[in-house]
């Protein structure tokens, strides 16, 4: 009777080991999910990082924190919009930071005066397409058609480059060739690499431990420029990172001076 009992609580245990070897696995493909795809890139082996890859982020664990710069651009997805993006622009303003609005493009010309007052203030504006559609449901044609008449719509309010050469896919939603039409298109592909989820209803205070807990140097933070608790919360976040030694940049000068490899290998540094 012995010999059965022991046979089963060691494949019991080879299994549990086997799973958990396998979450780990899968757990260090997320973390190597991009959190930005630049034009020069190859975007398949970007966006499904190989065995190889995996196994050596296995190995190797997160890139240590001092060969990592302490650099932080906020990002907001979506808009304008009437009331709470006035509101979000003086927020940022007072604090004395830029971030980078990924704007709509007939959402900015319903609201031409807000488009210029987000580049007036020293803003990065980026393209989130025309019409905000699921991109992974598009053909490449209207993938491209969607991005270039975005790019259109803004440039009548703003002569910010990174409106032809940045992008952001609506609703994060995108294929492999998504990624490759916006690429061949001229454009680097903007992710980010923590989604603090403020497109749910949530406190000020559940974003503002969700981004202090999965802080990372360096970081790209997705936000949304209709959100309250966003603006409520930016004060708090503002000052736990700049007296931890971060600077607050836009995405473009994130890239320009971090560069891909280290925003997409970013050292965890919680707050």
């Amino acid at each position: 009777m012995r010999r059965p009992l022991v046979a089963t609580i060691a494949i019991g245990f080879l299994a549990a080991l086997a799973y958990l070897s396998y979450r780990e696995y899968v757990h260090a493909g997320a973390l190597l999910v991009p959190a930005v795809v630049t034009r020069q890139m190859d975007a398949a082996r970007a966006l499904s990082p190989s065995i190889a890859a995996r196994v050596r982020r296995l190995i190797r664990g997160p890139a240590p924190q001092a060969e990592r710069p302490k650099l932080i651009a906020l990002t907001f997805d979506d808009g304008p919009y009437p009331v709470t993006t006035p509101l979000l622009l003086d927020a940022l303003h007072d604090l004395g930071i830029h971030a980078t609005f990924f704007l709509i493009g007939r959402d900015a010309q319903q609201f031409p005066e807000l488009t210029r007052r987000i580049a007036a203030f020293g803003n990065e504006i980026g393209n989130h397409t025309l019409t905000h559609p699921d991109l992974d449901r598009l053909a490449p044609a209207r993938v491209r058609a969607e991005i270039l008449d975005g790019a259109r719509a803004l440039r009548a309010y703003s002569d910010d480059p990174a409106i032809t050469s940045m992008m952001r896919p609506p609703h994060g939603r995108y294929t492999l060739a998504t990624v490759e039409t916006a690429q061949r298109a001229g454009y680097d592909v903007m992710l980010w690499n923590d989604d603090p989820g403020d497109w749910r209803t949530v406190t000020p205070q559940d974003l503002i431990e969700h981004i202090l807990t999965h802080a990372t140097r360096p970081e790209v933070v997705l936000l949304h420029s209709g959100k309250l608790a966003t603006i409520e919360m930016l004060p708090t976040v503002v000052d736990r990172f700049r007296r931890a030694g971060y600077s607050f940049v836009t995405a473009g000068e994130l890239l320009r001076r971090a560069g891909a490899a280290a925003m997409n290998d970013p050292a965890r540094s919680p707050l």
